[in-house]
């Protein structure tokens, strides 16, 4: 890719730091534009959207099997999150079971991506997802307001 509209930030939660780094070079050899954080777990990755986050992400990719808290639950609790909720997720796991697919759509995920077992897929699939998301698609500057229910 030669150029972006605006740079993305993309947040990672994955617990294993080969991923970590395959993500990154595939992202840097295929989007130079794309702000890459790492997290290694769910709780991690609620920590940084509670505390640490200046400005939101514009996109998680989120292991669904993590120690402490795992990306399913991380990702009921980002879209029950009325600050969060919109944030797009991306489900970027190893498992390829029916389950766990339409548990993720169902908890609102907007994809399910296996992880591939090769560098050459995985940075197909990186190249894919850069380029929807630094060329293809139109970015709002702010996440949509969301209307809090009163209790």
């Amino acid at each position: 890719m030669n150029s972006c509209k605006i740079p993305v930030k993309i947040i990672l939660a994955d617990d294993d730091p080969d991923d970590q780094y395959l993500v990154k070079e595939a992202f840097a050899n295929n989007c130079p534009c794309i702000d890459l954080q790492t997290v290694n777990d769910g709780q991690e990755l609620m920590d940084y959207l509670s505390v640490g986050a200046a400005i939101l992400p514009g996109l998680i990719l989120l292991d669904a099997n993590m120690p402490r808290m795992g990306g399913l639950e991380a990702l009921k609790h980002i879209k029950s999150d009325p600050k969060l909720t919109n944030i797009p997720i991306i489900i970027f796991t190893t498992s390829g079971d029916k389950k766990i697919v339409r548990e993720s759509y169902c908890d609102g995920a907007n994809s399910f991506i296996r992880k591939p077992n090769s560098f050459d897929k995985l940075s197909y699939i990186i190249d894919t997802v850069s380029k929807y998301w630094c060329e293809i698609v139109s970015l709002p500057d702010d996440l949509c307001p969301v209307e809090l229910k009163a209790a």
